[in-house]
């Protein structure tokens, strides 16, 4: 079995999807599939450092990169166009990530153009927040061009059963499949000390730190989190929030101007994007991690934080009501009362938050492990090209 993998970008700071894309490459490579991921060199206000128009062999799986430019918020690569439409036919299926975006466009074109078979991940872009939001481009965009490609593709994974609950008022007739993201076990297996963290930003150290770790975006619920910290912060000032993650589209200032309206701006780090193992001390350093977002696919960060075996606190929008079901996580709906009556708790129940922390870990890596999910899209994928049916919602795991 030969896939193509195309994502719009991979670059750090496009966040959990591009990371996603990458991780699953790798596990399926792993497990005996002929894997290629294409994308643009595409990086925020920057382009990738990489070799263009060749093949990179990385881990498990072969890449290669097409430069592109921008218009507006779109990324155009007129090589990946013309090498998608030139070499689609040989590979049995395309698995394609993302909405919106001009280079999952003319893949599903190519695909629709040679008779190859497509799978989409939408990553939560058919959300009714994200739908949303800048909506009326959304909607001549999705009408237009999106609806089509989504009608004919073979499967439409999504992340979560709740997610596939609220793309349901689109009326789609093409199957649903429901397989989450994961994680890489071994990547939580020598977590580096806390020190770490505490060395790049001191004032932090001795605090009772709340760890947020995604991008600076609107749709990260970040408006809520402010009024809900300044509620924390009073009852427990011995609490510092740490706010980590990379700002792409000019959104910090009016995030920090949410700190300053809500008189705890004092109280607040703000890292810009940490990877790696610092990534991982702030993890260890951490009391409690929260995620307050409107809208999300399926969050990697969570499952880190869980997997780190953090008592968490995330909303609805997440799409992870398993872990409330599990007693795994604090899931509660984006209002900032609620958000901060769950820290509170957190914070006044130590014992009772390790062993909720405790549980969130064991339920993260007995589910959600990339070996397992890769081994579900397998499923997928040979069911697709056997032309057996796809269930319209069933979940895999």
């Amino acid at each position: 079995m030969k896939i193509l993998l195309v994502v719009p970008a991979i670059g750090a700071v496009y966040g959990g999807p591009s990371k996603v894309a990458l991780e699953l490459a790798e596990a399926l490579g792993k497990q005996g599939i002929s894997l290629d991921l294409v994308t643009t060199n595409a990086n925020g206000a920057s382009d990738l450092d990489v070799p263009l128009y060749t093949w990179v062999n990385s881990g498990s799986y072969r890449i290669q990169y097409f430069a592109h430019w921008h218009w507006k918020d779109y990324k155009i690569s007129s090589s990946l166009t013309a090498w998608l439409f030139r070499h689609v036919t040989e590979y049995d299926l395309v698995h394609t990530n993302a909405l919106f975006s001009y280079p999952i466009l003319v893949t599903h074109w190519a695909c629709q153009w040679h008779q190859v078979p497509y799978v989409m991940s939408p990553h939560g872009m058919l959300e009714p927040w994200a739908l949303s939001y800048k909506a009326w481009k959304k909607k001549l965009y999705y009408t237009l061009l999106e609806k089509n490609a989504l009608k004919k593709a073979s499967a439409i994974q999504m992340l979560a059963t709740s997610e596939a609950e609220n793309t349901q008022h689109l009326n789609l007739s093409t199957p649903f499949v429901i397989v989450p993201n994961g994680i890489e076990p071994i990547d939580l297996e020598n977590f580096p000390d806390s020190e770490l963290f505490y060395q790049h930003f001191p004032t932090t150290k001795n605090k009772t730190l709340i760890l947020f770790l995604g991008r600076i975006d609107p749709k990260k619920g970040l408006d809520l989190l402010a009024t809900a910290f300044a509620k924390v912060h009073q009852q427990f000032p011995h609490t510092h929030l740490i706010v980590a993650g990379p700002d792409n589209v000019g959104f910090l200032p009016k995030v920090q101007q949410f700190f300053v309206d809500a008189g705890c701006l004092e109280a607040v780090t703000f890292t810009g994007m940490i990877s790696g193992s610092l990534k991982y001390a702030a993890l260890a350093a951490a009391s409690v991690y929260v995620s307050p977002s409107y809208s999300e696919g399926f969050s990697l960060s969570i499952l880190e934080g869980m997997a780190a075996g953090l008592p968490c606190v995330f909303t609805t929008g997440c799409n992870f009501p398993e872990a409330k079901i599990a007693q795994a996580a604090y899931v509660v709906e984006a209002d900032s009362q609620q958000i901060a009556d769950a820290l509170i708790e957190c914070l006044k129940h130590p014992q009772q938050m390790k062993a909720m922390g405790d549980r969130a870990r064991k339920f993260i890596l007995e589910t959600y492990t990339w070996d397992r999910i890769a081994s579900q899209l397998i499923k997928i994928y040979t069911a697709i090209l056997q032309q057996k049916t796809v269930p319209i919602s069933s979940s895999l795991l």
